[in-house]
């Protein structure tokens, strides 16, 4: 038997945003590598193994999924969302560079609807125009990072989508994050909270930055923050394609 290698994204929740793709590796796999709750997301079958594991432990992950395929298995590695946007994918070609006997292997990338898109078409098209996706946690880098990008992101006029915002062990850290928006932007500016957006939870809030407070974010939530230009119209938010005075 041939093994082969799937980094899969699961899409935001929503079984009818799973790409036919993805159902089609899920269908052939004999092995699903993941975070616990992702790996909850495919249902069991004869001949599946299923290999949940922590949140924190990426690489760890990636080159048990490795050594898998080498050995002949057919195996997903699931994400949530998009397998490229802040997950898996990087961390597998990461592990692929620290042993490149892997870098042989039958290895694909499939996408997936990621968080930010499938916050932003509920809400209307606040990413219509230029935008920076940003992940607020410092598990992975140190927090001054994080604020250097909010801030020049935010000076430089783009929307804004914020993954990961505000969690139990880091609750002041989100509340710096407004304080630097209300820095260097109108306190009109729109900012919407979208959480577990597609699931049965799916709850949508938008509130201007003067009427934004941390409490308003968890991890289950993005947070899509509009540019100079961003507006109502009805019950929607929406960025124009124009910008600068260019129609």
């Amino acid at each position: 038997m041939s093994g082969w290698l799937a980094v899969a994204g699961l899409g935001p929740g929503d079984a009818a945003l799973l790409t036919p793709e993805v159902s089609e590796a899920l269908s052939r796999a004999t092995d699903i590598v993941g975070y616990g709750p992702y790996v909850a997301r495919v249902s069991a079958r004869p001949g599946l193994v299923l290999h949940p594991s922590d949140n924190r432990v990426e690489l760890d992950r990636a080159r048990h999924a490795l050594e898998l395929a080498a050995a002949g298995r057919r195996v997903v590695v699931v994400s949530s969302g998009d397998p490229g946007v802040f997950a898996m994918a990087s961390a597998l070609f990461e592990a692929v560079e620290v042993e490149p006997r892997f870098a042989a292997l039958d290895i694909s990338i499939l996408p997936g609807i990621t968080a930010m898109l499938a916050a932003a078409a509920r809400l209307g098209a606040p990413l219509g125009h230029d935008f920076a996706a940003i992940n607020l946690s410092d598990n992975l880098k140190p927090f001054a990072l994080v604020e250097r990008r909010v801030l020049a992101a935010a000076q430089a006029g783009f929307a804004l989508a914020f993954y990961n915002p505000r969690s139990a062990a880091r609750p002041h850290q989100f509340a710096r994050v407004l304080d630097l928006l209300r820095g260097c932007c109108e306190p009109g500016r729109l900012i919407a909270f979208a959480r577990a957006v597609t699931t049965p939870d799916e709850s949508l809030q938008v509130v201007t930055l003067a009427e934004a407070v941390p409490e308003m974010a968890d991890m289950r939530t993005v947070v899509l923050v509009g540019n100079a230009d961003t507006r109502r119209v009805g019950r929607w938010i929406y960025t124009p394609r124009s910008a600068g005075g260019v129609r």
